[in-house]
């Protein structure tokens, strides 16, 4: 009662022999796409160059941080007294 139920399907047949009146359909050639080692190295220094962008900038988030806990510590001393 709640097992499905699945049509029967036929097997496909074992050999396909292709007629003159059906013929295949004809394949387009692929473009050739060149890339030179010029252009590849570009692509890494640019990489390499953003990468070392983002680090620097998440260094200097983090001393921002660091800073700013600092000083509010000394403020908040310096207000106690």
């Amino acid at each position: 009662m709640f097992l499905p139920k699945y049509p029967d399907s036929p097997t496909p047949p074992t050999h396909i022999t292709p007629t003159a009146a059906d013929p295949a359909p004809a394949r387009r050639p692929v473009p050739q796409i060149s890339v030179s080692t010029g252009a590849v190295a570009v692509v890494l220094l640019g990489g390499v160059v953003l990468t070392a962008l983002l680090a620097a900038v998440a260094v200097s988030a983090v001393s921002v941080a660091v800073a700013a806990v600092v000083l509010r510590s000394l403020l908040r001393d310096h207000h106690r007294r």
